[in-house]
């Protein structure tokens, strides 16, 4: 006889081996679903005690940087000597207060000395060939104003002589011959006198010259020794301007060569301030931007006076001049640290300076969750900066809270669990 098979109600409906497709199918709808929407970051469980979180605000940027800088002097003067030598005597210290002219150091020096004695021995010999020359000269010229006066007697005896013989030939009285002789021993006479004339007068202008140019030779010796004993004076190292003498780098005994830097001269009356600044700002320094800085209690004012161009180990220099007054008991080498302004005041997003920016470079940061519990990353866009605070541009509104502090122990985890 058949039995009656009842329809499953209720659980076992639910439970019988007709509704196993439909778990199944369920199953895999559900874990699709998961697939397609579980969440993949990564995460860090951390410790929020040892971090800082900080709030992002509204408010004004000012836009200035702070800078450290040394005092020096506005003008320094290197001291070096003129001659080599070696350290005889220090006269005056490093660091004290000297005048143009003082002696600073003295040195002493043996080739100087002997070069001295053999310039003096030239000139010595060149005088007394001078000397001699002028004699010899002046003889020279004696002997030949004797001879012309002697061929001018025989000149006029040897005319009177040919007039005598022109008589007696007119008269017959003597022969042709010896009239000739007679007149050719006038003309003779006559041309040795005229070139003995010539010589004195060839020699004459000769002498002069060769005696204008040894005194010329002779008062170039004595230029010459006179430029030696100058050099001799040069010996003693004066300061060349009233300052502080400052870095004075020789001991005694020391020999020094001619145009070596030993020390230097510094004018106390003008001070400016030595800064380094980081490249990143290279662009927006400039000649004649103000800056402020205190000392006793006291503000102070300088501007930029000069910009070097040259980079080195991601840094470039600049020199500072007080606007008015300096401060009072100033010194070389003291340390001021400045706030440089670079732009007026504006209204920007701002969060807190902190190290997390070395990690990120500003293109992103841990924001912590509505709840507190978490933080997640998140691109962000950070413009200026100065020694409080970042300039955010895009990816934070006020009121959200940010991790400042390190990230060097969170990897590239995209969640911090707290």
């Amino acid at each position: 006889m058949d039995r009656i098979i009842e329809k499953k109600k209720g659980l076992a409906l639910v439970f019988s081996k007709k509704a196993l497709p439909y778990w199944f199918g369920a199953f895999m709808a559900a874990f699709i679903l998961y697939l397609v929407f579980r969440d993949d970051s990564s995460t860090l469980r951390v410790n929020a005690d040892t971090l800082t979180i900080s709030e992002v605000t509204s408010g004004e940027f000012n836009d200035y940087i702070r800078l450290s800088g040394q005092v020096q002097p506005m003008t320094t003067v290197q001291l070096s000597p003129r001659e080599s030598g070696i350290v005889e005597q220090i006269v005056i210290e490093e660091g004290a207060s000297v005048k143009a002219g003082d002696v600073i150091i003295i040195l002493s020096n043996d080739d100087l000395d002997l070069e001295i004695l053999n310039s003096e021995a030239n000139l010595a010999e060149k005088e007394n060939a001078l000397r001699n020359t002028m004699i010899q000269m002046e003889q020279e010229k004696m002997l030949l104003k004797l001879n012309i006066v002697e061929l001018e007697t025989d000149v006029k005896r040897k005319g009177r002589a040919l007039e005598s013989q022109k008589r007696l030939f007119d008269d017959g009285l003597i022969g042709k011959e010896e009239y000739m002789r007679s007149e050719e021993d006038y003309v003779l006479y006559c041309k040795k006198l005229e070139v003995n004339m010539a010589k004195a007068e060839q020699d004459s202008i000769y002498r002069s010259v060769q005696i204008q140019q040894m005194q010329e030779s002779l008062k170039n010796m004595k230029l010459n020794m006179e430029r030696i004993r100058l050099r001799k004076e040069n010996l003693a190292v004066k300061a060349p301007m009233d300052g502080e003498l400052g870095l004075l780098d020789v001991v005694l005994g020391q020999s020094v060569s001619s145009g070596m830097k030993i020390g230097q001269i510094n004018d106390m009356d003008n001070y400016k301030i030595e800064v380094l600044i980081d490249e990143h700002y290279i662009d927006r320094i400039n000649p004649g931007l103000a800056a402020t800085f205190e000392r006793q209690n006291e503000t102070y004012g300088a501007t930029i006076r000069k910009v070097y161009p040259e980079v080195r180990a991601g840094k470039f220099q600049a020199d500072f001049k007080f606007s008015e007054d300096q401060p009072a008991n100033i010194r070389t080498g003291q340390t001021y640290y400045l706030n440089l302004q670079l732009g007026q005041p504006e209204s920007a997003v701002l969060i807190p300076r902190g190290t997390f920016y070395q990690k990120t470079g500003g293109k992103w940061i841990y924001v912590v969750s509505p709840s507190g519990d978490k933080a997640v990353k998140r691109e962000i866009r950070i413009g200026r900066q100065n020694p409080q605070y970042y300039e955010v541009l895009e990816g934070l509104e006020p009121g959200e809270k940010v991790i400042t502090s390190g990230y060097d122990n969170f990897g590239d985890n995209e969640v911090l669990v707290f």
